[in-house]
């Protein structure tokens, strides 16, 4: 049996992953992290992005978006406490495509009370969930 770590993928709504991986990669605060069984401990922030999951067994890794969390990394577990976090199967393109318009449009127009910080996040979750989406499609 090849070596696994147990992975659980949880926002504040539901649990959306839980099970054995070989390996795992996410969008950390300094860059793309990956994780093998028994790696050292870590505590970290993560980015909007693709948690990839190789489930042993499987010929597709598991895709799961989040819009940021943190990440704790332990010899024999990796925990991601997400801010959202939704199964990659059912994220919905057109509600993506629409909120980065939506983001993009309240960038441009200064002339509003605009949180400009809050803007820029929404339109880096907006473009971090069409990249899982179309990540997810050349796997298939």
């Amino acid at each position: 049996m090849a070596h696994t770590i147990q992975v659980d993928v949880v926002s504040a709504e539901e649990e959306i992953f839980s099970g054995l991986a070989e390996f795992v990669a996410l969008p950390g605060e300094a860059g793309e992290l990956g994780i093998y069984p028994q790696h050292t401990p870590l505590i970290t922030r993560i980015k909007p992005g693709a948690v990839r999951i190789k489930v042993p067994g499987q010929a597709e890794d598991v895709l799961v978006f989040v819009a940021g969390g943190l990440l704790e990394v332990q010899p024999h577990a990796v925990i991601v406490l997400a801010d959202t976090a939704i199964r990659g199967a059912e994220l919905d393109e057109a509600k993506a495509t629409e909120a980065k318009k939506r983001a993009e449009e309240s960038l441009a127009n200064r002339d509003t009370n605009l949180d400009f910080a809050q803007a820029q996040s929404e339109l880096a979750v907006a473009m971090a969930q069409l990249a899982t989406i179309h990540r997810l499609r050349r796997m298939r």
